[in-house]
């Protein structure tokens, strides 16, 4: 089993998941809720022509909590830790909030990133676009004395994907809870919100743009106007999946990942 490496970068203590193997490089920045460890199985469908390096970011998994959830905030720990790993210029994997920090990353820090992979990134993240760009963790469980209680009690709420959200619960002093703070999710959701046109189109790295027919985030006529605007980006669409694309489709999603790092190696 692969085990989280520590690493203090601008003041604070961040976790991440170094999978290993041979391969290129790609650094995984993953969702809002989200953390490194998710991207184990794409790491395995990957390798060994590929090799999965994923940031806990600041709040989320063993990373440390508290403190400030800026987009400023997010994309220098993005670029510090490719500087640090010294992986510049990376291949970069986003997912939804990961995906907005791949894109800024690449507008701000153009010699940080190769090319990115974006899976259901929406470039509007405000009312205009979604009915709720917030997720209110107000009254969410409290920690539980087994994990499948705290299941229970999340799987009570009729959450979608709610595998996703239990991949972040953790034991801590002989109780289950989840590896991040309500409020800092709060933080890191009202930071994300915005249109983000100047950075999506600010930057002319190859890109993929992933989305799920279904997803509630990230709209078709979105999803295709993102597409033509910014040259050098192809959609791959995912008919049956929603926002989660890499759990919906498993091997769709790395065989769309893999088809477009392999282009953009050659």
């Amino acid at each position: 089993m692969i085990a989280p490496q520590t690493i203090v970068m601008r003041g604070r203590s961040f976790s991440y998941m170094d999978f290993g193997g041979p391969g290129h490089p790609v650094v995984a920045l993953h969702g809002t809720f989200g953390r490194a460890l998710q991207f184990g199985q794409l790491a395995q469908r990957l390798a060994p022509d590929y090799r999965i390096i994923a940031l806990d970011q600041r709040g989320h998994g063993l990373s440390e909590q508290g403190g400030t959830f800026s987009r400023s905030d997010f994309v220098a720990d993005a670029a510090e830790f490719i500087r640090r790993l010294e992986l510049a210029p990376a291949l970069v994997i986003g997912h939804s909030l990961g995906g907005v920090n791949a894109f800024q990353l690449a507008a701000w820090h153009p010699d940080l990133v190769r090319a990115m992979v974006l899976e259901d990134t929406p470039v509007v993240t405000d009312a205009s676009e979604l009915t709720q760009p917030v997720v209110d963790t107000t009254g969410w469980p409290p920690p539980a004395a087994t994990r499948q209680k705290l299941a229970q009690s999340f799987a009570a709420m009729e959450m979608p994907a709610f595998g996703y959200f239990m991949d972040s619960a953790v034991e801590r002093d002989g109780t289950w809870t989840m590896c991040f703070n309500y409020a800092d999710m709060m933080a890191t959701q009202y930071g994300n919100v915005g249109r983000w046109w100047d950075d999506w189109l600010g930057s002319a790295q190859p890109a993929a743009l992933l989305h799920g027919a279904l997803s509630p985030l990230l709209s078709a006529q979105l999803a295709a106007g993102m597409t033509a605007e910014r040259p050098g980006t192809e959609l791959v669409e995912f008919p049956g999946c929603g926002h989660w694309i890499h759990r919906d489709d498993p091997s769709g999603h790395a065989l769309a990942v893999r088809t477009f790092l392999d282009r953009v190696q050659a």
